[in-house]
């Protein structure tokens, strides 16, 4: 289906933002070309939820002016909680839109590890950026969203990890976002190039409760032959956004990438999380948690593809609703023709604090090959009551036990995550959105 795209920014606007931003004339033409081909794109169709009459493109303004910081010691004490500013050597940090601090360390600068902004990366690495930007991962014309995002990018980031480089610490990208009037249009670009390893971490953090602008979030990940790749996020996005998040995983030969997804935000959501399987012998293993309240409506389609023999792919995903709030699980492991001895397991659960709160768990097998395994389980329910008559009859306060249920019911991915500054934000978060 086809929508009308009401969007203030003309063709010359776009023109002269790329140029102001002394991008390559490929960038400033793919802007361009996206822009042009919007009104006839379709909207994204994700399964049970109708998105005909939500707002993905009108906004206050494109691109804001934001301070940057000198050090980790300048910055707001919510973006301080999920820094180790004695330990974090490898950060990014934008504020809004604007670049605001950048920190590698000399030994990986030494090595050829990039970690940069998307501006300078497309200026200093635009071979490197050109080859891996919506090419292998997300495609610009896949519908009006992608489109969108390639036309009116305003932030994100470039980590390119080179051949045999393992690195230890984990990158932290941290997207900082403090004006109520600012859209978040940031592109993600992570490539691991033949027998790397890396362990990125990104948190989306809005500091205001509410705001007027858009959200269209990608990361493509790109993970080359015997690489692995951990992709952990929290993601705390205000109420008043319309999120589109689409995040994005390619694996070569015996690759690994591992997603840990912390699905926080107080928007409307559509996200997208797909991994494909190309390589033989590669994984691709999902965990995601999500916590929806007030009269949120949200949507989460996460999709494992094999392409390659003896492939792994595996997705958990764990989700509370309460107050009004609704949200749907799609789960689709699909198996190619050709993608013998491999495996496909996936599982959906969603737990209902209140009446009007609803969840639905769709878990999808699609098998085009026969010499494979496959498995799923779904469930949606409210709190076992016998787990609290459990808990209850041993002193605990029946608020008390359901908080207990609830963290054990996230725990398995709020392990996951790398850093414990992001872990701790995460049990935080997840305790002021249930309380």
């Amino acid at each position: 289906m086809t929508v009308e795209t009401k969007l203030a920014l003309t063709e010359q606007d776009i023109r002269s933002f790329s140029e102001g931003n002394q991008e390559p004339s490929w960038m400033t033409e793919l802007r361009l070309k996206a822009l042009g081909e919007l009104e006839t794109l379709p909207m994204p169709t994700p399964d049970k939820t109708k998105i005909t009459n939500w707002n993905f493109t009108e906004f206050p303004t494109h691109t804001v002016e934001s301070n940057a910081y000198t050090s980790l010691e300048e910055l707001p004490e919510e973006v301080k909680a999920v820094v180790h500013a004695e330990e974090q050597k490898n950060i990014y940090i934008q504020h809004n839109n604007t670049p605001a601090f950048v920190s590698l360390s000399a030994d990986l600068q030494a090595k050829g590890v990039i970690l940069t902004d998307i501006y300078t990366a497309l200026r200093e690495h635009s071979d490197l950026v050109q080859k891996y930007f919506m090419t292998d991962g997300v495609k610009v014309n896949e519908h009006k969203l992608t489109a969108l995002h390639a036309a009116l990018l305003n932030g994100g980031v470039f980590v390119y990890v080179p051949k045999n480089v393992v690195i230890e610490e984990p990158v932290q990208v941290i997207y900082l976002h403090d004006n109520d009037s600012a859209s978040l249009f940031n592109h993600t670009l992570l490539v691991a190039d033949e027998n790397s390893a890396v362990t990125y971490v990104e948190n989306y953090l809005s500091t205001v409760e509410k705001t007027t602008g858009q959200a269209n979030i990608i990361s493509e990940v790109i993970v080359k032959d015997n690489a692995k790749v951990t992709f952990g996020t929290v993601d705390v996005l205000a109420e008043g956004f319309t999120t589109y998040v689409n995040r994005r995983g390619v694996t070569s030969r015996d690759a690994v990438l591992e997603w840990a997804l912390g699905m926080m935000n107080d928007s409307d959501t559509i996200s997208e999380n797909v991994t494909h399987l190309v390589g033989d012998n590669s994984e691709g293993h999902v965990k995601m948690v999500v916590v929806g309240r007030g009269k949120q409506k949200q949507n989460f389609t996460t999709k494992v593809i094999h392409w390659g023999k003896h492939t792994e792919g595996q997705i958990l995903k764990h989700g509370v609703m309460k107050d009004e709030a609704s949200s749907i699980f799609n789960g689709i492991g699909k198996i190619e023709f050709g993608a013998t001895k491999s495996n496909a397991e996936q599982e959906s659960r969603v737990l209902m604090l209140s009446e009007k709160a609803r969840g639905d768990a769709n878990p999808i097998l699609l098998i085009d090959e026969d010499d494979v395994t496959a498995g799923h389980a779904a469930s949606v329910g409210r709190v076992d009551p016998l787990q609290l008559y459990y808990l209850m009859s041993r002193g605990i306060s029946k608020h008390e036990a359901e908080r207990l249920v609830i963290h054990g019911f996230l725990a398995p991915v709020v392990t996951e995550l790398p850093i414990e500054g992001v872990k701790k934000q995460l049990t935080e978060v997840i305790e002021r959105k249930v309380r």
